[in-house]
């Protein structure tokens, strides 16, 4: 491993850099910031082989641009691409991103966001199920929210004119983008040519991987510690509960962990239900967690509440549930039935395209482990007594929409997997355990301050602040 070779004084830094390619996955002069490629192309050779090494990454650094080809074990619907306002992109977003990477890699060096919709709609005529009409605002708009993640990304830049004036009035709005070709070049190359796909189970790690026994070791153990840490990257809490037998001994191995936390600077919090990765420099989760926002202050009083009643001796004996298992078969075929059954598609695609394991025996699953469960009726209880004790604190959206508040609070413990819905509650993970006893403290307002109004300034919707608290700021919320 080349971090090991590495001086205690340049360490730090070699660690942003890890931290900033596994997060980012691309980074171009201006994406995450300007200071992050030529940071990566410092360490480029070092990171290369540690990232080949215990993820069986593959790293591309160039000039303009630094590419992380990254290998899934299974597939992520928690992790999709978002615009500019944080919303999900659907499916008429993700086609359109496509179609205008088709467009951009056959332009020139400069083209007109116009053009651009031209080629985009030309090429959606093309696909049955795609259309973009410039007549339709809905399709603008969409449009320019691909639009705009490209250029978040440095593939366009933005020369001149204003996409949000060409959604509202195309007749009237116009925008002018420079293309780098190597960032288009860099932005999709799939390990497997599509055509080539039967199933997207081609995609899965099983399908690509190419480890060898060069180093003696065989490929099975070598890929089974490569999953591992990929999931120590990948995923907020790794659960013993999840893995095989074969993964639980990697896991348990001291250097499995220790070399993520010397390549990422992480820090490895071990318990006997599994590993959680915490991050000190918080830069590399795309989610911070404890933060501000009613959600997410909402989420953390809910924790510590939910850890407060799980261990409660007082209280009555909570039922316990094994995490049910979810496949990706459903979403495996979902996928499937969008792969054109007739054209090139049928012709190029392998006949023998199926899913593979690792070799080596099968592993045994283990007993299933079980975990605490919380009715939705105790919930719904608990974050009325929330918006009773601190509702004058939250945004105005919430402070009426209890139901609508408990869903986003435990949507967002799910995504830190520190909960996980079942039918009619929710299964208490171990990490939770880390956010009880929460302390709250708020901040009230001098009443004989008179404050300013700007009628024309909008509601806030996800903040706590002056404007959707007016008697009282829920300034802080923390666990020790």
């Amino acid at each position: 491993m080349r971090a090991r070779e590495i001086t205690p004084l340049a360490l730090d830094s070699y660690q942003r850099a890890a931290r900033v390619i596994l997060s980012n996955h691309l980074i171009t002069s201006t994406y995450p910031d300007r200071i992050a490629l030529p940071l990566l192309r410092r360490w480029a050779t070092e990171l290369r082989d540690d990232l080949l090494e215990l993820f069986g990454y593959r790293l591309e650094v160039t000039e303009t641009t630094a590419r992380l080809f990254t290998v899934s074990d299974r597939l992520n619907p928690s992790a999709p691409a978002r615009t500019a306002s944080e919303r999900t992109f659907d499916r008429t977003r993700y086609a359109y991103l496509a179609l205008c990477l088709a467009a951009l890699g056959r332009a020139g060096n400069q083209i007109t966001l116009s053009e651009l919709a031209d080629h985009v709609a030309a090429d959606a005529a093309q696909v049955d199920g795609v259309e973009l009409s410039t007549d339709r605002a809905s399709d603008r708009d969409a449009f320019v929210d691909a639009v705009g993640w490209l250029g978040v990304r440095g593939a366009i830049a933005l020369a001149d004119g204003d996409a949000n004036g060409w959604a509202s009035n195309p007749e009237a709005g116009e925008a002018l983008y420079d293309i780098d070709r190597s960032v288009v070049v860099a932005l999709f190359r799939p390990p497997r040519a599509l055509q080539h796909l039967h199933s997207i189970r081609g995609l899965l790690a099983a399908e690509t991987s190419s480890a060898s026994e060069d180093d003696g070791i065989p490929v099975d153990a070598k890929e089974i510690g490569r999953r591992v840490r990929r999931a120590l990257v990948e995923r907020p809490v790794v659960l013993a509960g999840e893995l095989d037998q074969h993964e639980l001994i990697a896991l348990a191995q001291p250097k499995t962990a220790s070399e993520v936390e010397l390549l990422t600077g992480l820090v490895a919090e071990r318990r006997a239900e599994g590993i959680a990765m915490i991050d000190p420099t918080g830069r590399l989760s795309d989610v911070r967690f404890p933060s501000t926002g009613t959600i997410a202050q909402v989420a953390l009083l809910l924790a510590g509440e939910i850890a407060d009643r799980v261990l409660d001796v007082d209280a009555p004996e909570l039922p316990k549930l094994p995490i049910p298992h979810v496949s990706d078969d459903h979403l495996i075929e979902q996928l499937d039935a969008a792969i054109p059954e007739a054209g090139i598609f049928e012709d190029l695609a392998d006949e023998d395209d199926e899913f593979a394991l690792p070799a080596g025996e099968p592993a045994e699953p283990p007993e299933p482990v079980t975990y605490p469960k919380i009715d939705d009726d105790w919930l719904a209880d608990k974050v009325t007594e929330l918006v009773d004790q601190f509702g004058r604190t939250f945004a105005a959206q919430w402070q009426a929409d209890h139901n609508g508040l408990r869903k986003q609070a435990l949507g967002l413990l799910q995504r830190l997997r520190l909960t996980h819905a079942v039918d009619g509650g929710v299964l208490v993970l171990p990490v939770l355990a880390r956010y009880r006893d929460v302390v709250v403290s708020v901040r009230e307002r001098d009443p004989h301050i008179d404050f300013a109004v700007d009628n024309s300034a909008p509601d806030p919707v996800d903040e706590f602040g002056p404007g959707s608290s007016p008697n009282g700021e829920l300034s802080e919320v923390e666990n020790v």
